[in-house]
């Protein structure tokens, strides 16, 4: 029969999607008899860390190591490749010493030259779409000897340790990954758990053991097969006709729903739940017509029903979000309920009056048509729905294929949009200084100095990240006076699997990244 398992714990932590799919595993036996096989929509955009800030690090988790790591269970870095610290009392200096012995699956040796090179080739590339950003508050790094690399920062900045365990800080050998230029032969190098053996483009990816591994994965497999799938109906049918052994990215909220119920074709299936952190908002750009008025955004804001848009479009495989930091992240609040309560229209029709807004508001919502999947369409047209029930607006939709949409908001073009994040560590700073600035990853300038110049530099001093909930609660409270972001919601994660699967409450890390592992065959016990 069909089996369910929640889990509200550490791979709680962070985000994706409401999308379920990568994971592998497999039993004792060196003949791949036991060998995983797994399903994802989610396909690498490359195999060059230096130019990926997307799903690409679901792969780069398991066949690099970075200096740090998140451990099932831990929501702080962990030591991977190297035992790493601050040495000042003002987050600026960050010291990593790297283990002994360490080496790339090809031979190579793994040192302090190799760590530095990793880096420093992000910053020189810097690739368009790819990690440079992140490394915003380094300024030089230092080796001494082979095992010795401190990073000089800019600012105080205690979120460093985060960045450097996130898979965009893959360490990479000097002789294949060039210092100034993207690696081109369609090949992968790295010292992590697993070795990429064959890679398709698109279609299929063969891990095996790394036998020169040394860091802190304990495998519970020996290899495992990925396989990429274009649509999520060809992968859940894999699923069901035992053609993979899980899946993990892509399940839309009506598959989840289907295999939640106990019907034939789910005999022998298992769907294991956790809360995710990514999430899911509206931006409004406050130099446009139409919503350059602080009362029009306070009553679309009083106007949204959250829980009616997750129950009927997302059906249960979402929930409501009332702050920009979700649920399950440390400063986590209930900031826009607070202040906005349950949906008013008479409120709403209330703040338009006082401001001298006469309606029904003319809105145009943009929003992308293939990024975030099927549910997308279905989002806005609820939106839409629930703002024109108002009578307080008259709501106008455009789609656009994501390329196209993200050019249309790089120059400022839509009012009102919608986006969505991932987050890159399961840190509150994560969830609040991308978004604000005269330069953010919205491209709509977000001026607020109390944030940008007080409250993210005061807790980027401070490396205990559980004393810093004051500042980014505050940070919040400013996002609701504002309300150039509406946070609307935040996904469950999902991982579909044979019920001879194991190890699937464990196998998410704070990131959200499948740890791949972690996962095995009940039969191999």
């Amino acid at each position: 029969m069909f089996n369910r398992t929640s889990l509200q714990a550490a791979a709680a932590l962070a985000s994706i999607s409401l999308l379920a799919g990568c994971g592998l595993f497999s039993g004792d036996d060196a003949d791949g008899e036991n060998k995983i096989v797994v399903g994802t929509t989610s396909a690498p955009s490359t195999l060059d860390p230096a130019a990926a800030w997307d799903g690409s690090w679901e792969l780069y988790r398991n066949v690099f190591q970075t200096l740090l790591s998140f451990p099932t269970g831990s929501a702080t870095p962990q030591p991977d490749a190297a035992e790493c610290k601050f040495t000042d009392t003002v987050s600026k200096v960050f010291e990593c010493r790297l283990k002994e012995g360490l080496a790339f699956s090809d031979g190579g040796k793994l040192d302090a030259r190799a760590v530095k090179h990793s880096i420093d080739r992000i910053r020189t590339i810097n690739a368009k779409g790819g990690p440079g950003p992140l490394l915003g508050s380094l300024d030089k790094i230092v080796t001494s000897g082979d095992r010795t690399v401190t990073f000089h920062l800019k600012e105080p900045d205690a979120t460093f340790p985060y960045i450097l365990a996130t898979p965009a800080m893959s360490i990479v050998p000097p002789e294949k990954y060039p210092a100034d230029a993207l690696r081109e032969d369609g090949k992968l190098t790295g010292s992590g758990p697993y070795v990429l053996n064959s890679y398709r483009e698109g279609a299929e990816a063969e891990l095996t053991r790394n036998q020169t591994y040394k860091g802190f994965a304990n495998r519970k497999n020996d290899a495992v097969t990925i396989r990429y799938f274009t649509e999520s109906e060809a992968m859940v049918g894999a699923l069901r006709k035992k053609e993979i052994d899980a899946t993990y990215r892509g399940l839309t909220a009506e598959e989840v729903v289907q295999l939640q119920e106990k019907k034939p074709e789910n005999e022998g299936l298992q769907l294991v739940e956790s809360t995710g952190a990514d999430i899911r908002y509206l931006v409004f750009n406050a130099q446009a017509p139409g919503v350059s008025k602080l009362a029009v955004r306070q009553a679309i804001a009083q106007v949204v029903d959250r829980d009616a848009l997750v129950a009927k479009v997302y059906q249960g495989t979402a929930e409501p979000l009332y702050s920009m930091v979700p649920k399950g992240i440390a400063g986590h609040t209930t900031a826009f309920y607070d202040r906005y309560g349950d949906p008013d229209v008479d409120k709403a029709e209330k703040l338009l009056d006082e401001a001298g807004v006469d309606g029904p508001v003319a809105l145009t919502l943009w929003y992308t048509t293939d990024r975030y999947g099927s549910g997308t369409a279905a989002e806005f047209a609820e939106l839409k729905r629930q703002l024109e029930a108002s009578k307080l607006f008259r709501v106008t939709l455009q789609g656009k294929p994501w390329n196209e949409f993200q050019a249309g908001y790089q120059k400022g073009e839509y009012p009102a949009f919608g986006r969505g994040w991932f987050p890159d560590f399961p840190d509150p700073d994560n969830f609040i200084a991308p978004f604000v600035g005269k330069e953010n990853v919205l491209s709509t300038p977000y001026v607020r100095p109390e944030i940008t110049d007080q409250l993210l530099p005061k807790s980027r001093k401070v490396s205990d990240r559980g004393a810093v909930t004051e500042e980014f609660e505050k940070a919040q409270e400013i996002l609701v006076d504002d309300v150039r972001l509406l946070p609307l919601w935040q996904g469950k994660l999902y991982i579909a699997a044979s019920e001879e699967i194991a190890g699937g409450e464990r196998a998410l890390d704070p990131q959200t990244v499948m740890q791949m592992w972690e996962l095995q065959r009940k039969t191999s016990w």
